[in-house]
């Protein structure tokens, strides 16, 4: 068997398991709802339209909160490698969904993952709210696992479970206005940090 091969059926049997370990962590954690809040983690935009992980992410806050799992969301994200505030872009999206700004927050602070967590946490806890849920992809949700519980984040997971999104993921895209997301001093990450600290930025080190 080739390697090309191999990798496509390691990748299948690992996004098997992921989905399987997502539908119990999903079943766990809504026996706890509703949350006070969400926290939905960004993804660049280009200007244009949202991409798939985007639109995934913002439907799935948006299934959340009309099925009254989640009181209140915070989208998190800042202008990391495009020129726009990801976590404004996604707030736009979810207004135009139906969702209420009065139960959307925006973190334009992290630029990482970990960040992503601690900053909508913080933001969170100074709201007054006190359960607290993170809802993105399965792989972000193992991704920030350890950074969760070293720092003793009291953040239930609430995991995409695809099927639940797919027909949504069909839809045609709402137009928004990204004007109020555009930040016009940006610079990219890329320019502004070394390669070594955005990587520990990644693990959560660069926070202060």
């Amino acid at each position: 068997m080739n390697i090309k091969k191999l990798t496509v059926i390691v990748s299948v049997i690992i996004s098997l398991i992921m989905s399987s370990c997502s539908k119990n962590t999903y079943k766990r954690a809504v026996k706890y709802a509703p949350y006070d809040a969400i926290i939905v983690p960004g993804v660049p935009y280009h200007g244009k339209e949202w991409n798939d992980v985007m639109k995934m992410r913002v439907y799935w806050s948006y299934l959340l909160y009309k099925k009254g799992i989640a009181k209140n969301i915070i989208y998190s994200g800042s202008a990391v490698y495009t020129p726009y505030y990801e976590a404004i872009v996604m707030k736009l999206y979810a207004e135009k969904l139906g969702i209420p700004d009065s139960v959307i927050l925006t973190d334009t602070i992290a630029e990482h993952s970990t960040e992503n967590l601690w900053y909508s946490y913080k933001l969170a806890k100074k709201a007054g709210f006190k359960k607290i849920a993170l809802a993105t992809d399965p792989f972000q949700t193992f991704v920030v696992q350890k950074f969760k519980r070293d720092n003793n984040l009291n953040i239930r997971a609430i995991p995409v479970i695809f099927e639940e999104v797919d027909t949504f993921m069909k839809l045609k895209s709402p137009i928004i206005n990204p004007a109020p997301a555009f930040d016009k001093n940006f610079i990219s990450i890329e320019k502004r940090e070394s390669k070594f600290k955005q990587f520990k930025g990644t693990l959560g080190f660069n926070i202060e």
